[in-house]
């Protein structure tokens, strides 16, 4: 079976159309800017931190945003190998499978990484403030974040 220039192009798009998918689908499940930011500011404005809280505070968004932006690079590069993997294949093989793959444990690194960093953020806090702390924390993972 021969493919056309047409389809080589359709082909192409849906691939590209794909890895913009999963990388949107990513940020969008996960959300771990906008949560991680909601918190941060619940944290900041509700919490009455101290003037050493807030400075270690600080300190942890300062590494965690290197560290987010890592893995989210590393989620991109997935996607693009996704992408390629789709162009190449022109259908669901090993070399799709395997890049599906790699999405998903980029996809875990970086919500596992953002967990840490909300447990590194609730460590900081007192008895009182982590209660507070965990009730929010419960709530921005079973909102519906489009509501």
């Amino acid at each position: 079976m021969k493919i056309s220039p047409v389809q080589i192009a359709l082909l192409l798009l849906a691939a590209i159309a794909f890895g913009f998918a999963g990388s949107f689908v990513a940020g969008h499940w996960m959300t771990p800017n906008h949560a991680s930011a909601g918190m941060h500011d619940f944290v900041h404005h509700e919490l009455s931190l101290s003037p050493e809280q807030d400075a270690r505070l600080d300190e942890l968004e300062d590494a965690f945003a290197i560290e987010r932006r890592t893995l989210e690079s590393a989620l991109m590069a997935a996607n693009a190998r996704l992408a390629a993997a789709m162009e190449q294949e022109h259908e669901y093989g090993p070399m799709v499978g395997e890049a599906i793959d790699d999405v998903h444990a980029s996809m875990g690194d970086l919500q596992k990484a953002t967990v840490r960093h909300v447990f590194n953020m609730r460590e900081l806090l007192d008895e009182d403030q982590q209660r507070a702390f965990d009730r929010q924390v419960g709530r921005a993972l079973t909102t519906d974040q489009n509501e």
